[in-house]
């Protein structure tokens, strides 16, 4: 049995509460925030004391790098087949065509539905590393719930024009931002009146080989 301080309990159960409403682990900044905190360096310190105690495990150099280490795949029981649900793997989505015709669809995953925020509709695998910064990697695969609208600050997939990508949701007025969680990247500004776009869902979990 881990024994936590109350703040690290607190923490650890904002962790919790991130991953279930959103799909994602908070960052250091939201977590000094919602607790408080004058900088996130505090946060920072009570992640590598929850770190140390076996709570969570951190990847080093991502603002969302945490994962609950009673969240890893091989300490949940497996459901009962009859429990599994079938989610099928979009790999590279064609100009123009619906992203779950079925030549993208490259496989189909028997996964737990509790694994996740909301029922996701499919896996979509992610390319490149826009999202790094939120703990999403090049290769993962994320699950995704069909939606035609998001708030502000949702992790989505949305097609704009040929391209289907994954960033976080900013809609201004009728001006709508597709936010990158690294650096590296540039913001994608949409017009819906003059641009071809389209929100194909939204972000409710992760999945990833730990090995």
């Amino acid at each position: 049995m881990i024994k936590l301080t109350p703040r690290q309990e607190q923490i650890l159960n904002l962790i919790k509460d991130a991953i279930e409403n959103t799909g994602f682990p908070p960052t250091r900044a939201e977590i000094a925030n919602e607790l408080g905190f004058k900088s996130a360096n505090a946060a920072e310190e009570h992640l590598q004391a929850l770190a140390r105690k076996g709570a969570i495990e951190i990847s080093p150099g991502t603002s969302r790098g945490i994962r609950l280490i009673g969240a890893s795949v091989d300490a949940i029981p497996m459901p009962p087949p009859n429990l599994m649900m079938s989610l099928p793997l979009v790999g590279r989505v064609a100009a123009g065509s619906p992203i779950l015709a079925q030549e993208h669809v490259e496989a189909t995953y028997s996964v737990d539905p509790a694994m996740f925020s909301s029922r996701p509709d499919f896996l979509l695998k992610v390319r490149g590393w826009s999202m790094r910064d939120a703990g999403i990697m090049d290769g993962d695969l994320l699950a995704v719930k069909k939606v035609d609208s998001a708030k502000n600050g949702q992790i989505v997939v949305a097609r704009i024009g040929d391209d289907v990508t994954v960033k976080r949701y900013k809609k201004t007025g009728s001006l709508i931002e597709l936010l990158p969680e690294n650096p590296d990247f540039k913001v994608i500004h949409v017009d819906p009146a003059t641009d071809e776009f389209a929100l194909e869902g939204l972000a409710v979990g992760l999945m990833r080989s730990w090995n």
